[in-house]
């Protein structure tokens, strides 16, 4: 599995952005992640679309958008189903609607292998969070069996530490005090 400090890999891969007809796909390439604006990127993987587990973290880290924007994060969700599989669970799930950030197609599989995050038995994604700086290098990865949900408070925790560029203590949160050396 790529990890801390890597390159995040190189891919071109159509996202879901819209409900819109007309206007639901683009093509979202690793260049998007290396920018000059200072803009952090969280990308989030789920292992199956129209699931139980899956719309429950994908909700919250929608409730949560204006938190990643506040940060000049972007957010990017992803799968290995298909664009087309995406935007029928958008349309069909109450909580996936109005989704405010991408939501990734790697039906080849071959992002989900290059990070290291595929099943071998299934060849489905495991629930995995990347924060990527500016530079798009890895600083966080976090990988959660396929049966439990992760916390996007503890993404969002983590990256406001890493945005410090400081030393943060255990629990450390916002706001407080970081440590001097």
């Amino acid at each position: 599995m790529l990890t801390i400090g890597q390159k995040f890999p190189q891919f071109s891969k159509t996202a879901v952005v819209s409900l819109e007809k007309g206007k639901e796909f683009e093509t979202l390439t690793s260049e998007y992640l290396v920018n000059d604006d200072n803009v952090w990127t969280v990308m989030f993987w789920w292992p199956k679309d129209f699931t139980f587990v899956c719309p429950t973290e994908i909700a919250e880290f929608n409730k949560n958008y204006g938190e990643f924007r506040d940060r000049e994060t972007r957010l990017i969700g992803a799968s290995t189903d298909s664009e087309f599989v995406h935007a029928a669970w958008r349309r069909d799930h109450d909580d996936l609607r109005d989704l405010k950030f991408p939501m990734l197609a790697d039906t080849s599989k071959s992002l989900a292998e290059d990070l290291g995050i595929l099943e071998p038995t299934e060849k489905i994604a495991y629930r995995a969070t990347f924060i990527v700086d500016p530079t798009g290098i890895i600083r966080w990865v976090s990988v959660n069996d396929l049966s439990v949900g992760r916390n996007v408070k503890e993404v969002l925790r983590v990256l406001d530490g890493l945005q410090t560029d400081e030393l943060c203590p255990c629990n450390w949160e916002k706001g407080q005090e970081t440590l001097t050396v």
